[in-house]
């Protein structure tokens, strides 16, 4: 059992990303690489789910583009991931958010938290 953990440790990538939940609506900056250039991509969506842990610890990112929803799931430990911004903070009930699939228009919309500071 020692071994694993040490495996991991030696393999895993040190991405600092912001800490997120399903719900929160992101910016997720890619690397692309296409022969010899390079480019980076931004991808803004909802996120729908966190799974995994360790290097196999994946997050998926939902969005609509050209009113057909799209999904792609980053790993956590990818050294093509450049950032992660949280744009929004979702108000959500649950951890896997598959029901928005079906959903279209308002009733896709995810609620806003809203944080109340004590002064």
């Amino acid at each position: 059992m020692d071994l694993i953990k040490y495996a991991t440790e030696q393999c895993s990538v040190a991405n600092e990303l912001p800490t997120f939940r399903p719900g929160d609506n992101v910016n997720v900056s890619y690397r692309i690489v296409e022969g010899d250039k390079e480019r980076i991509q931004k991808y803004r969506g909802d996120v729908l789910q966190i799974k995994g842990h360790g290097l196999t610890k994946t997050f998926t990112v939902r969005k609509m583009s050209n009113g057909v929803g799209v999904e792609r799931i980053f790993p956590f430990a990818s050294p093509n991931i450049v950032s992660v911004d949280v744009l929004k903070r979702g108000k959500v009930r649950r951890a896997k958010l598959y029901y928005l699939r079906e959903l279209v228009g308002k009733k896709a919309k995810i609620k806003e938290r809203k944080f109340i500071s004590k002064k």
